[in-house]
């Protein structure tokens, strides 16, 4: 399991912004990871939400979120940001860092579909949008 430093999340009202954080804490910069965030609603299913292959940097979002929900790779490598705007209601959920190393190049499409897959997390934060 791959060890990760997350944020806090935080509350905001319909249509504001946050944002999250989380870095590979064990400081690996020779290796390349799929890394992005899953999320879970009281009694939903977990869902991806985005992700990013920091090895080149491609990304991909879930549609729920597409447009309003930006992943982008911060200065240290192994290291990336959630960038959440126009928040609705409906994002309200546990988020959760996930984080896979991988060896061969991969796509923004598979690397979303890694994460939704994986069983590794981070500790998980909390994000609640009020109406």
């Amino acid at each position: 399991q791959v060890p990760l430093v997350e944020s806090e999340g935080g509350s905001v009202e319909a249509g504001g912004s946050l944002r999250l954080s989380c870095a590979v804490s064990s400081g690996d910069t020779n290796s390349n990871y799929c890394m992005g965030y899953v999320r879970q609603a009281p009694g939903k299913e977990r869902e991806g939400v985005a992700a990013l292959y920091t090895g080149a940097g491609n990304t991909n979002y879930a549609a729920p979120v597409a447009g309003r929900f930006t992943i982008s790779q911060d200065n240290a490598k192994n290291s990336v940001s959630l960038q959440m705007n126009s928040l609705k209601p409906e994002d309200t959920a546990v988020y959760y860092c996930v984080a896979e190393r991988v060896s061969l190049h991969i796509t923004g499409d598979y690397c979303l579909r890694l994460i939704r897959a994986s069983s590794f997390t981070g500790q998980g934060t909390q994000v609640t949008v009020s109406s």
